[in-house]
């Protein structure tokens, strides 16, 4: 669920810096500051972000007044699967912001000149000619996300640990519960082999759909 959500994110801060605006190269590094922080440092934070008593969120909201009291959200069935997309998100975004920046710059800006000239506006350009030279960035950021949405074992296990009641289980919190909470390693192994063919299989076809389209786009040209 939160690939989809970061990959939008990240391609609107890269339109963004993309443009010549000044101080663009600090917005670039402070937006991808977050990605090289360690999964266990980043659900630290954001635990402490989320606290109900001194969290940094429960305060705004009850001193905006959105709320009387602090809102538990990392110990409700409810909050805590929103809560945890967002930390992922906000540690993804960087990177998928750098990737995306880096498929905008490769994009000649002849065709948006000679677009312009025939009477394009912005979003036709972007339309027209933007997205469909982006597919293969953001096919590459949609495999990422995916992977990492099945593999963020360290951000869930330091926030919930899979609680409350589940709520944030994983199939790889699952994996770990199952080996060593019940002590069923055969399950478990069965279930990474499971995992790892599901993930290979999906890198294989998001890498064809992806050479389809730069294909695709090449022959236009």
């Amino acid at each position: 669920a939160s690939a989809p959500v970061a990959i939008a994110l990240a391609l609107g801060i890269a339109l963004l810096v993309d443009t010549p605006i000044r101080g663009r190269a600090w917005y670039r590094a402070a937006v991808f500051l977050s990605y090289p922080l360690m999964p266990v440092a980043v659900g630290i934070i954001w635990r402490w972000l989320y606290d109900e008593k001194v969290g940094l969120i429960n305060y705004m909201l009850i001193l905006a007044g959105v709320v009387d009291r602090g809102i538990p959200f990392l110990d409700s069935p409810d909050w805590a699967m929103p809560a945890v997309i967002v930390a992922a998100i906000w540690q993804i975004v960087g990177f998928f912001m750098v990737i995306l920046l880096a498929g905008l710059q490769s994009i000649p800006r002849e065709l948006h000149e000679a677009a312009a000239i025939d009477g394009a506006g912005a979003g036709r350009r972007f339309g027209r000619i933007t997205l469909p030279l982006l597919r293969p960035s953001i096919f590459l950021c949609l495999i990422i996300g995916i992977i990492n949405s099945f593999t963020s074992f360290d951000l869930v296990y330091v926030m919930t640990r899979g609680g409350p009641s589940y709520a944030t289980e994983l199939l790889i919190t699952y994996v770990y519960r199952a080996a060593f909470t019940l002590t069923r390693f055969d399950y478990a192994a069965a279930l990474t082999v499971v995992l790892f063919l599901f993930l290979l299989a999906l890198t294989w076809l998001a890498n064809r759909a992806a050479g389809g389209e730069a294909g695709a786009v090449e022959a236009v040209e």
